[in-house]
């Protein structure tokens, strides 16, 4: 088998965590915050884990990570 190549897009956004799941960021926290709740945005800032409908996709997209 041929090396895969790693998207790098998705490498960029994503992280492994210690049991093998995968981290994302959330998304809508980078402009237009005037009109968002600090609740709302506290919420945005954190992390949270990819859906584990989508988590075999994004394992083929960055294969070594």
């Amino acid at each position: 088998m041929p090396k895969l190549k790693t998207h790098r897009g998705v490498a960029k956004r994503v992280k492994k965590t210690a049991t093998g799941r995968i981290k994302r960021s959330r998304a809508f926290h980078s402009h237009l915050l005037s009109s968002k709740s600090p609740k709302r945005k506290r919420a945005l800032s954190q992390t949270a884990m990819v859906h584990h409908a989508n988590e075999k996709a994004i394992k083929k997209l960055v294969p070594y990570l």
